[in-house]
């Protein structure tokens, strides 16, 4: 299951990587600094109230359809998430308008929370089908939703910001491109729940289950965004803009990665453990970390030593110079972040004991708070950088010391040392070429750098990919010669 769903969400994610770039590269030419800052500001928000609120029917719906039984349990686990979603958005959205309407900001900032915020509720009905499709297998279906919301919402966000809709413009995007897709969705989704009976003791076990997940989820917003929130009261909304223009570069690279993986990965550690055992479990999750590393530890060594051409190219020239000093650090960040949510982290949703996960996060968000209140007010945009990179760092040992008590997930460590050789390798060799500046440098260090990394990582043989390759080269030579 897990490869199928790796190169059934490879489209996807490929689409997802191009958005994500081209987001970056017409909005910070389309918006103003400040703008692309009350942006970001914006997005933390939006993306804290949905966390908060909507996720954890979300992680419900991705743990609990695979140990639900066919008939009217299964019909009873859709009535209630449904049910569930349908009560939230009603408390959601008159809170929310009335903390907007109190809120003391300048207009132009509350047209962007309205903007964002507004789309929320949608967002999770949007996500309650996709969570199914991808819990339930249908990689083409999840894959398909995945690919038309992404670029749904760049299109509209860039036709708002052509229009001059300013920080709003993105974030508009982000909340009607769901909307759009919502009938083609909904009406299927709610067939499941026919006959269903939305059970309170149901959804009161959903919501133990999954609040832990989503407070956890929401100190890693908090974690993340910090920085934003510190760099706006101790310099100004540009700083903020330079700031998450680096950060996406980084982290929107990984994170694509990270995603594409983690969609496979998820629901095929639940199925080896529901329909396996730990036995079969930790042969799936050693295989899965091992790609992981395969794929995350170059990625995350490329982003970092090609961080100036890779500015050049992608972000505005007011905001490149600062995004680019912070990006290397930030791509430490997204891979250690990669690997706590869409690994380690798995132990407290496969052992359903979410509240050690809340535990776990609590402690590199709070300190990442102390250390943004130290270093950005002396070291500025790079200080937010140093103090994600070691929260995140932090957060990955808290999370692998307590999950390992709750279900102990391997590490393969014969793949992690080869790996990093094979990515050690390439870093040098790729450090050492000359600097000409743009697209062209970019492309010449790219291109050296995946050369060196494949070869040494074949000839060391690191994660099995040479064996791997051996095996997809002896079964196109049987296929020819059966034709």
């Amino acid at each position: 299951m897990f490869w199928r769903g790796v190169w059934g969400y490879l489209p996807a994610n490929i689409v997802q990587g191009v958005v994500g770039f081209l987001a970056i590269v017409l909005f910070t030419r389309l918006l103003s600094a400040e703008d692309f800052g009350r942006y970001a500001l914006a997005f933390a928000v939006l993306t804290l109230a949905h966390v908060a609120v909507f996720t954890w029917l979300e992680a419900a719906m991705a743990r609990f359809w695979a140990s639900g039984r066919p008939g009217a349990d299964l019909a009873g686990h859709f009535a209630s998430l449904y049910r569930g979603a349908v009560l939230m958005t009603l408390v959601f959205v008159p809170v929310t308008a009335l903390a907007l309407w109190l809120w003391p900001t300048d207009p132009l900032m509350k047209f962007a929370l309205a903007a964002g915020l507004a789309g929320c509720p949608v967002r999770c009905f949007v996500k309650l089908a996709q969570e199914r499709y991808r819990a339930a297998g249908e990689v083409a279906k999840a894959a398909g939703l995945d690919i038309a919301v992404a670029v749904g919402g760049l299109i509209i966000g860039v036709g708002f910001a052509l229009g001059g809709a300013g920080g709003a413009a993105p974030l508009l995007g982000i909340g009607l491109a769901p909307l759009a897709a919502l009938p083609f969705v909904l009406p299927g989704e709610l067939k499941q729940a026919r006959g269903g009976v939305a059970a309170q003791e149901r959804l009161k076990n959903y919501a133990v289950y999954g609040y832990p997940i989503a407070a956890s989820l929401a100190l890693t917003v908090v974690l993340a965004s910090t920085d934003r929130f510190l760099l706006a009261a101790f310099l100004d909304e540009a700083a903020v803009g330079a700031y998450h223009a680096g950060y996406s570069i980084a982290n929107r690279t990984l994170d694509v990665l990270f995603l594409w993986l983690g969609a496979a990965g998820q629901p095929a550690l639940v199925m080896a453990l529901e329909r396996g055992g730990l036995d079969k479990l930790k042969t799936a999750a050693r295989e899965q970390l091992s790609t992981f590393l395969l794929i995350g530890l170059p990625a995350a060594a490329g982003v970092a030593l090609v961080a100036r051409p890779l500015a050049e190219v992608l972000i505005g020239e007011d905001l490149r110079g600062a995004a680019a000093s912070v990006t290397p650090w930030i791509a430490l960040s997204a891979l250690l972040y990669g690997l706590t949510a869409y690994y380690f982290g798995q132990a407290f949703t496969l052992g359903k004991k979410t509240k050690h996960l809340l535990v776990a996060m609590a402690i590199p968000a709070s300190m990442n708070v102390v250390l943004n209140l130290i270093l950005v007010p002396r070291f500025g945009l790079i200080g937010a950088a140093w103090a994600t990179a070691a929260s995140f760092a932090l957060g990955l040992l808290a999370t692998q010391m307590i999950g390992r008590r709750v279900m102990p997930l391997p590490i393969p460590w014969d793949s992690l040392i080869r790996c990093g050789v094979a990515t050690g390798a390439m870093a040098l060799v790729v450090w050492r070429l000359p600097a000409i500046g743009g697209i062209a440098e970019l492309a010449l260090d790219a291109g050296v750098g995946m050369i060196v990394y494949a070869a040494v990582a074949m000839a060391l043989n690191a994660a099995g990919v040479r064996d791997v390759a051996m095996r997809l080269l002896v079964q196109a030579r049987d296929r020819r010669a059966t034709v």
